[in-house]
């Protein structure tokens, strides 16, 4: 059991999605409710009940003569003094604390808050930093736009609403090894390091070494999926290596 050394006053919150404008928090165990805490000092259940003149929120070490008091919760919120540890020992030992209501930790919630908004600073900076290229790809990869018929404008906009709402989920789609690729690809088509003929059936190679087919696109599937999946492949490592090299000249 955990005991409270700094008296200071708290705060507590319901977490229910709707917060009625009073809540009265069961203070005492009965068949109906059931308030017992497990003390593993005993290795047994101890029931619990609120009264304001006790030294103790359990029963068992409390005398004959209690007052029991409700415990009331407005609009939502439930103030507890530093002069009043049993409640707040109480309300921290109660079996409904993380459930039905939590304590308002201002200092923790402000870090959480800080952490959420970083990262949403360093995917809206990240989104800002994309290439046209990978715009493109990013945009198939989330929503499946087909780029042809939108413009700059939209891609981006796109993108940068999206990091700023899903943030987290933004930088790991962004940090996906096979985004990265599926980017390089479009570069080693948009640098004209690869070529389409046969009406974007077969994709060439276009260097100053190598002008031969590297493969034919399966009807109705991506080029740029297909060839972003040989270059990964045991049989295309080489000449993944051989196009990044050439763009790196």
């Amino acid at each position: 059991m955990k005991k409270q050394n700094t008296l200071t006053d708290k705060t507590y919150r319901l977490k229910l999605d709707a917060a009625p404008l009073t809540y009265i928090l069961p203070t005492r165990h009965t068949r109906r409710s059931s308030l017992l805490y497990f003390d593993t000092k005993t290795n047994s259940n101890r029931a619990l009940r609120y009264a304001s003149n006790q030294k103790s929120p359990f029963e068992d070490e409390q005398d004959g003569n209690v007052v029991l008091e409700p415990v009331i919760f407005e609009d939502g919120f439930l103030n507890v003094k530093a002069t009043n540890p049993i409640l707040q020992e109480f309300l921290y030992l109660h079996p409904h604390r993380d459930r039905v209501y939590e304590e308002v930790n201002e200092e923790k919630e402000a870090k959480a808050d800080i952490a959420s908004l970083e990262i949403e600073v360093d995917a809206l900076i990240a989104a800002k930093q994309l290439s046209l290229s990978q715009l493109e790809m990013v945009n198939k990869v989330l929503f499946g736009t087909n780029v042809d018929t939108v413009s700059t404008a939209e891609l981006k906009r796109d993108v940068l609403v999206y990091a700023r709402r899903e943030p987290q989920h933004f930088l790991e789609v962004l940090n996906d090894p096979q985004l990265t690729l599926n980017a390089k690809v479009n570069t080693f088509f948009e640098k004209g390091l690869l070529k389409f003929r046969n009406n974007r059936k077969d994709i060439f190679y276009n260097t100053l070494s190598s002008k031969k087919k590297m493969l034919t696109v399966p009807f109705g599937e991506d080029p740029y999926y297909i060839a972003s999946s040989y270059l990964q492949s045991e049989e295309g490592i080489d000449a993944l290596k051989m196009l990044e090299s050439n763009l790196e000249d």
